[in-house]
């Protein structure tokens, strides 16, 4: 709990900020439904696979750090920390099987799961929980991230970037992924996506005037879905804003008003339960921007 510090401005609950709601937990018998669960995935075993720039699994106390003062909004508003899960001995599967089975927990008690990376490997262990929770239901996953992450594994081993492709393993996949750059994706990544049925906004398309295409693409995929999930690899961000990434993009879309107007309307769907970033390694960041970035981009949600 000492994380979560942040100015006392009185008990009455309109003065409220996130630290004064926060519980730390061990109990999954204790959610009530529309709790925010979170869990910190203080791993980056799949960036290092990767060739990333290693230290993401420094992140999660860091971003809870900058969520703390944030005000609150909703008078039944409730976040639970279950605390962080770490890789031991480099078993980057075992720690993903380990999230996958607590989110699961989380929302088969109706909770609301949000996770801090860590690297981009926490898709496929995110996914994978939300699967288990509902398995006869049309998972959609919105991504927003410079890459695809659909790279297959080299010599069986999963990596920050194979996420896709292993959740494409498992059948068939629904995913919009917005912000992708065509200099971060090779011709042959962009062929495996239109292979897989992958959708994406190139962060090209992302301008005012092309903002009702983006909401009608966006739209006909909320759908189209019985259950949203978010993960925001922030990377996709310009690296003016966000330098503290494993693979910065010096091109990358800004947190400016097109994108809060495209992100706020899908977190206004009442579908989404699961919202994760990552990516956010502080080895790197400068004045904690792309952390703070990050934690408001969570909150985000906590304000629907």
């Amino acid at each position: 709990m000492k994380i979560w510090t942040g100015r006392f401005d009185g008990e009455e609950e309109s003065y409220h900020r996130i630290f004064q709601r926060v519980s730390t937990d061990s109990d999954y018998e204790n959610i009530k439904p529309n709790d925010f669960v979170l869990h910190g995935f203080a791993v980056d075993e799949g960036v290092k696979r990767n060739k990333g720039r290693v230290g993401a699994q420094d992140a999660p106390d860091l971003i809870r750090k900058n969520m703390s003062n944030f005000p609150v909004v909703s008078s039944e508003f409730s976040l639970k920390d279950f605390g962080n899960i770490k890789c031991e001995n480099n078993d980057l599967e075992a720690v993903q099987n380990l999230l996958a089975d607590k989110v699961s927990k989380v929302l088969l008690k109706q909770g609301k799961s949000v996770v801090l990376g860590g690297g981009h490997e926490v898709t496929f262990a995110h996914y994978s929980g939300i699967r288990k929770a509902f398995p006869n239901q049309k998972i959609g996953i919105i991504n927003f991230d410079a890459h695809f992450d659909n790279r297959e594994p080299e010599n069986g081993l999963a990596t920050s970037g194979t996420g896709f492709w292993q959740i494409a393993q498992e059948g068939e996949i629904h995913s919009l992924h917005i912000g992708i750059q065509k200099n971060s994706n090779t011709r042959k990544l962009f062929e495996i996506a239109d292979d897989f049925g992958m959708k994406y906004i190139l962060a090209d398309e992302i301008y005012s005037e092309n903002i009702p295409n983006l909401m009608f693409t966006i739209n006909s995929f909320l759908e189209d879905v019985d259950i949203v999930y978010v993960t925001v690899c922030m990377d996709v961000f310009n690296a003016s804003i966000a330098p503290g990434v494993s693979a910065p993009a010096y091109n990358g879309i800004f947190a400016g008003r097109q994108f809060m107007q495209i992100y706020r309307h899908i977190l206004s769907s009442e579908k989404i339960k699961a919202l994760d970033v990552s990516e956010v390694n502080p080895n790197f960041d400068i004045q904690e921007r792309t952390a703070r970035l990050a934690a408001s981009l969570v909150n985000e949600w906590f304000m629907f």
